[in-house]
């Protein structure tokens, strides 16, 4: 049975500590209790399927969990934070219990918002890397006027 999550997270990094902790827990109803209570949450997987609300998200995560146990190695790209709001950009790399080989990279942003009860997900979006368009992106001078 999953325990509650009973910290209110003072900072964003808190809870993206405890985020992917769950993660390689495997607990999809512990994972759901660091999202906002607001059901305009959304959750983008890889697979590119767009999932608004609680029981979508959960149920999402509950088959990913159910067919392996993931370890997600988590690097910061960027961060951005307001009073209420915070923005995240990370890199993924996932390592899945029934497969040796990583998988990834992975772009990801996840949106913080503080609320009554701390800091919680309002947003995730997983997107494959584009490493040779990002590469070549990365090359052109940015001028800024």
């Amino acid at each position: 049975m999953s325990q509650p999550v009973t910290t209110n997270f003072a900072t964003p990094e808190d809870l993206e500590h405890a985020f992917y902790d769950i993660v390689s827990q495997g607990d999809a109803d512990r994972l759901m209790q660091l999202w906002a209570e607001d059901e305009e949450i959304l959750c983008v997987h890889p697979t590119g399927v767009r999932l608004g609300g609680h029981a979508p998200i959960l149920e999402s995560w509950r088959s990913i969990f159910a067919s392996t146990r993931l370890r997600v190695d988590a690097q910061t790209v960027a961060h951005w934070q307001g009073s209420v709001l915070a923005i995240h950009h990370l890199t993924e790399i996932l390592y899945a219990d029934n497969d040796p080989s990583p998988h990834g990279p992975l772009h990801v942003t996840h949106v913080y918002a503080r609320g009554a009860h701390g800091w919680r997900l309002v947003s995730r979006h997983a997107s494959a890397a584009d490493d040779e368009h990002q590469a070549m992106a990365e090359a052109v001078p940015h001028t800024l006027h």
